[in-house]
């Protein structure tokens, strides 16, 4: 009982890592058109845990797997070849603060040797700190299995986008839940896809949410950070 209330405290999205300041795109989706209503943000939602399991949940597992072989080297090899896939500017800032804020917060709660290196290591800028980094070292600490962090992470990325939409749209709870719902029923198939992916095969052909990345840097009126 006490494994489980804990996957659920670092699967919280009230969690204070900084996730209220970003909207992974949601912005800028708005912004240009591309969401309009529940149906579109139902889509766009979809579209980023796609990506996002191919790229970010990868090099989750890596790490994890790593985590648990004291592989110390291993966590920053996956952290330097995540850094290398997320190019936009926004992108890298939103995974390395939420990152560091995450380490700080973990050893608050239960000290990690692994975590403590980590975290002097991102001080140092020796390694960058990402946030699917971060999860998979403390959740390996708190004994949580891969299929367990991936499916938090995989919930913290929709339960991000769907909070900002509550800002930006007019939308309410009853139907952010819904689509939450909905989106999740698809973290089994994004898992099976991905677990046995090499490193070098992190890859997601998304051009769209590419393309909003970039154009969120350039608007003159932004609510959110990336």
């Amino acid at each position: 009982m006490t494994h489980l209330a804990r996957l659920l405290q670092f699967a919280d999205s009230t969690l204070p890592i900084g996730s209220f300041a970003f909207s992974n795109g949601l912005e800028s989706a708005l912004q240009t058109g591309i969401v309009a209503d529940a149906s579109s943000l139902l889509q766009f939602v979809s579209l980023v845990l796609h990506q996002t399991a191919r790229v970010d949940g990868v090099a989750l597992l890596h790490a994890h797997r790593a985590a648990l072989a004291d592989d110390y080297d291993g966590v920053v090899v996956a952290d330097r070849e995540l850094i290398c896939r997320r190019v936009g500017e926004e992108q890298q800032a939103m995974l390395t603060r939420m990152g560091r804020k995450l380490a700080e917060l973990a050893l608050k709660s239960s000290p990690s040797p692994m975590l403590e290196r980590w975290l002097a290591d991102i001080r140092l800028d020796a390694t960058p700190g990402c946030l699917p980094i971060g999860q998979a070292v403390t959740l390996a600490h708190l004994g949580a299995d891969e299929t367990e962090a991936f499916i938090v992470h995989q919930y913290g990325v929709a339960s991000m986008i769907l909070s900002a939409a509550l800002r930006l749209m007019r939308i309410d709870h009853f139907e952010t839940q819904r689509i939450l719902f909905a989106a999740q029923g698809r973290v089994e198939d994004d898992y099976l896809a991905v677990h046995d992916l090499a490193l070098d095969e992190m890859a997601a052909f998304a051009p769209v949410f590419d393309v909003l990345v970039a154009h969120h840097t350039t608007v003159h009126v932004r609510l959110f950070m990336n």
